[in-house]
């Protein structure tokens, strides 16, 4: 990192540290990136990749040693990090990468209790979920659906992500925003849970444990639940492209749904999508830190991210583009985008993170007995009794999750 002298002389110089989600070889295309703006700046950069990415970042604030810089996936959890005081507000030149609905404000109280609205972090890399993928040749059969809830230290995820994209296509966006943002209880939440029981045991199947195993490793060096050979439809966001050829495609998931989506006041609702996204957040404030989100943000550095990364790993960025031409699946996908009537963030993404992981354990606990209502009795009454205790602590300070998709030409 540079920072200016004192007395107009050289700066001072030293590693800037980047801790992101990307390990064990998929961040190769993002560290060329980095050395890429390294040639441009001449300041240095650190990529430190983790898959514990939460518990590596606490554990660093609470030594007093966090990052320059950090890339998270949950809005959630920067708005924690933003109350404590542990994040950097986006300083004025580099406000306007705060991409909605990835970036909303957040209002925070400073050390004189007054309260201020900011943005603290920006999008960098962006994925459509609220989709189903399948092969050209079963994409109209009857689902066999693949089931993979397992992910290391957040396994649950892919589960949450059934019941809010089911919430977001039966309920409309502003239901869903008022659920996610604590406003609306659980119980309110039980048909979606029914629908998604009855999404798992369509045709007679039967609970399997195997769907506890990882939502993408097959064994070895096999990858993707399609490859399996025991089912036809996958429900996922647009990078598990990267495990599939041109064979396999993605369609919205209201497509797939044993009936249509229930009309929605707002037309938009209509063709509605949720979306995840990688944020960079400033921990440790310098004018280097602020170039850096600047330039990651920048046309410059997304071109040269895309060239880096393998055709099925290209990366989308706000707008739904991806800079660098992509096989057929990645076109389907900017297409989708592209025709969006709203996009929501991830709803577990956006929860305070003690609620967003008692949802992760909820839909474990429940895909093992789908079909027990007394288990779904107690799993809403635990996930509502945590909402009001986190209603209690004013941990929900995120409003605004959906919004009309600004699409890039």
């Amino acid at each position: 990192m540079a920072t200016a002298g004192c007395g107009g002389g050289p700066p001072e110089e030293r590693t800037l540290v980047v801790l992101g989600p990307w390990a064990d070889g998929e961040e190769k295309p993002f560290v060329e990136a980095l050395r890429s703006i390294e040639k441009q700046t001449g300041h240095r950069y650190v990529y430190k990749g983790t898959r514990s990415l939460r518990e590596t970042l606490v554990a660093q604030l609470q030594a007093g040693a966090p990052p320059d810089m950090a890339i998270l996936n949950s809005p959630g959890e920067l708005a924690e990090y933003a109350r404590a005081g542990d994040l950097r507000p986006l300083p004025e030149r580099v406000a306007g990468a705060a991409v909605t609905p990835w970036a909303p404000a957040v209002t925070v109280e400073d050390a004189a209790g007054e309260a201020r609205t900011r943005a603290y972090w920006a999008p960098i890399r962006v994925d459509l979920k609220s989709l189903v993928w399948s092969r050209n040749e079963a994409a109209d059969s009857a689902p066999v659906w693949c089931v993979g809830l397992g992910s290391g230290a957040t396994s649950g995820w892919p589960g949450t992500d059934w019941i809010e994209d089911l919430m977001l296509q039966r309920e409309g966006s502003a239901e869903y925003e008022e659920w996610a943002t604590g406003r609306k209880p659980w119980e309110e939440t039980r048909p979606v849970w029914e629908e998604w029981a009855r999404i798992l045991t369509a045709g007679g199947r039967a609970p399997d444990a195997r769907w506890l195993n990882d939502f993408e490793k097959l064994g070895g060096d096999r990858y993707g639940l399609l490859n399996r050979g025991d089912c036809t439809h996958e429900h996922q966001g647009s990078f598990i492209r990267r495990h599939y050829g041109d064979d396999v495609r993605p369609r919205p998931t209201a497509d797939h749904l044993d009936r249509p989506p229930a009309a929605k006041e707002d037309e938009d609702d209509e063709n509605a999508f949720e979306v995840s996204g990688d944020m960079a957040a400033v921990f440790r404030s310098s004018a280097a830190a602020w170039d850096l989100l600047d330039r990651l943000t920048s046309k410059k550095a997304r071109d040269s991210w895309a060239a880096e990364a393998m055709p099925g790993e290209r990366p989308f960025f706000p707008g739904g583009t991806t800079a660098a031409t992509g096989p057929s699946a990645t076109k389907d996908v900017q297409e989708l985008f592209r025709s969006a009537g709203r996009i929501c963030f991830d709803a577990s993404d956006a929860m305070p993170p003690t609620l967003r992981d008692a949802f992760y354990r909820a839909v474990l606990e429940f895909a093992v007995r789908p079909d027990d209502p007394a288990l779904l009795d107690r799993l809403l009454k635990q996930l509502e009794a945590e909402r009001l205790l986190q209603d209690k602590e004013k941990a929900f300070v995120l409003d605004d999750l959906c919004g009309t998709p600004a699409v890039a030409g």
